[in-house]
């Protein structure tokens, strides 16, 4: 490790100089006008692994953005690591909250601040890095294989197709993934399951057109006030979702994991203030990290309709919409989930109006064994980067193609993330610190290490 130190330091320069080509480059998956930007940043990222020392990189077409693939083989008879990321970005609004421009990176308190500078830009770029370190002072032992694609932040839609048409290209021993967070700087963790997302549009319509809310209010339904009124339904009073059948396949917590969950270093007083709220609010019976990592929940994500420029506009409106979603836990369909949804959702109109349900994206949760030899190979690497051995938590955020890996590829998914909360990923002021940079780039390197003398 003390020559890899020294390769950090001489290579500090050339890595931060490299990573910024990354995050100029204004790859947000969910405006159509920026496809020629995601094009860009697959081009780049295929420039930075042959460099690394991929010996065959692909920039392969999609009926979306393309999938960068690249891979070094080492031995048919060696095992193969694929290594997945995304290039893809959040968008960046609103920009007056931002400190600096979001797509020029800059190094600020120790902090590298862009779009992408964690998500994934920055923690795919750790997985590189270790690689090329590998490569350039011959200690890979086994295969390794990337993909890259351009869609995670819009529900990965052309992935899982790909996967299937791929699956002799992909094939491999585990999938290795940095694209989830630790519970704090000076408490390491590896994510050991995720919950699933089911996400859905809501339109309710009541009259045919605009109305004068002083000719017609009183006397028709403000579609407004019907939608607030039913998604109000969408919880009881113990916090919990009203769906019929919602819960038929949730598994229940066993004691010994809820004992595992409640020995987590955690301060809620210290989580209320971080994010700046007074008290908390959720399903009853259950712990706060239970709720937000390993319980289902039920959000309204956006909501709109009417008159909402400046000034006053008396005006009864036509429709009404909302964006809501639900997270998942293991076992949950969300295909299942989101015909039971709209089916209630329907069931709560009442006859002044009409609804239309539209299903966005979702995906399964997971849960990786931490007896698999790849977990233990992670718990080596965290161990050598941070002094001590990583906790095993379950995350509340969704990575649906995980559960693609395992459906169609056959392996188990190790997520090896570095991300902090303060780190502000889908939000302005995104930022990556600079020796968490560096400490990954070291975790992943005693992984690799790890794996292969645990073979």
């Amino acid at each position: 490790m003390e020559n890899l130190q020294a390769y950090l330091d001489a290579h500090e320069a050339r890595h931060l100089d490299e990573l910024f080509s990354l995050l100029r480059i204004p790859s947000v998956s969910s405006s159509p006008a920026h496809a020629g930007d995601l094009l860009r940043t697959a081009e780049r990222w295929s420039e930075l692994l042959t460099e690394a020392g991929a010996e065959k990189v692909e920039i392969i077409p999609t009926p979306g953005n393309p999938i960068v693939f690249a891979e070094r083989h080492v031995a048919d008879d060696a095992p193969t690591v694929l290594v997945y990321g995304h290039y893809d970005v959040m968008p960046v609004e609103p920009l007056d909250l931002w400190n600096s421009e979001p797509f020029e990176p800059v190094v600020r308190d120790g902090r590298i601040w862009g779009r992408g500078a964690d998500d994934d830009k920055g923690q795919s770029f750790i997985q590189v890095k270790a690689f090329e370190y590998l490569v350039r002072h011959d200690l890979l032992r086994h295969n390794i294989k990337f993909i890259l694609e351009g869609e995670e932040e819009i529900g990965s839609p052309n992935l899982a197709a790909f996967l299937q048409d791929h699956r002799e290209l992909l094939a491999c021993d585990v999938v290795l993934v940095s694209d989830t967070s630790m519970l704090a700087a000076d408490l390491p963790s590896l994510t050991t399951g995720l919950r699933g997302l089911a996400y859905w549009e809501v339109e309710v319509t009541g009259p045919n057109r605009d109305l004068h809310s002083g000719h017609f209010g009183g006397a028709v339904a403000n579609p407004v006030q019907v939608l607030c009124e039913m998604l109000s339904k969408m919880l009881d009073e113990n916090g919990r979702i009203t769906v019929p059948h919602f819960y038929d396949d949730v598994e229940e917590l066993s004691a010994e994991e809820r004992e595992m969950i409640a020995a987590i270093p955690f301060d809620e007083e210290r989580y209320k203030a971080s994010i700046g709220v007074g008290a908390l609010r959720g399903e009853k019976g259950y712990s706060t990290l239970e709720r937000n990592a390993c319980r289902p929940s039920f959000d309204i994500c956006g909501i709109w309709g009417g008159h909402i420029g400046e000034g006053a506009k008396t005006v009864l409106p036509s429709k009404a919409f909302a964006k809501v979603s639900c997270r998942l836990v293991p076992h949950q369909q969300h295909e299942k989930i989101s015909q039971l949804f709209a089916d209630y959702f329907r069931s709560l109109a009442p006859a002044c109006v009409k609804v239309e349900v539209r299903p966005l994206h979702g995906g399964e949760g997971y849960v990786c064994p931490i007896d698999h030899p790849a977990y233990r190979a992670a718990e080596a690497g965290f161990t050598e980067a941070f002094g001590r051995r990583p906790l095993a938590v379950r995350r509340g955020g969704s990575i649906p193609i995980i559960s693609d890996f395992e459906r169609e590829l056959g392996v188990k998914t190790i997520l090896m993330g570095f991300g902090l909360e303060s780190n502000a990923i889908h939000s302005p002021n995104e930022n990556f610190p600079l020796d968490m940079l560096r400490k990954g780039i070291v975790a992943v390197v005693g992984f690799h290490r790890a794996l292969e003398m645990g073979k």
